[in-house]
């Protein structure tokens, strides 16, 4: 069952610059930052209520966020939902026919279990979230 918009997460070339635009033009303030080395890509959450933003700079030229930016600009990238139980969320999602791009799920951010959906299917990436 989905509990609620965990995150969103937007591609950015600079994350310094970025984080600085939501730290000071926004008055938010900077969760958490990290490397994902698994995912090339280095995070930092921006909690907003209940939700987060997340911010997200490749760190390698092949990594999927530079390959999104080349082909789609800097912008969302995808949507988080939380789940309770991931891989039965998973399971059943599978056996409705959406395609997945994770059928086991893996570690993301802030050590959480995550897995996607692939957007052929959903209209835009979805990931799943399991704290």
């Amino acid at each position: 069952m989905i509990t609620k918009i965990d995150h969103i997460g937007i591609a950015v070339n600079n994350l310094e610059e970025a984080v600085k635009l939501y730290t000071d033009a926004f008055g938010l303030k900077v969760g958490e930052i990290e490397t994902v080395k698994e995912d090339k890509v280095r995070v930092a959450m921006v909690p907003v209520g209940e939700s987060r933003i997340e911010l997200l700079e490749s760190t390698g030229s092949e990594g999927p966020i530079a390959k999104h930016i080349k082909k789609r600009g800097e912008g969302i990238h995808h949507l988080a939902l939380e789940v309770g139980d991931i891989q039965g969320m998973l399971d059943i999602l599978k056996g409705k026919g959406i395609p997945l791009i994770d059928e086991k799920p893996r570690i993301g951010a802030g050590g959480t279990r995550c897995a996607f959906l692939h957007p052929s299917r959903t209209k835009v990436l979805i990931e799943l979230v399991e704290h």
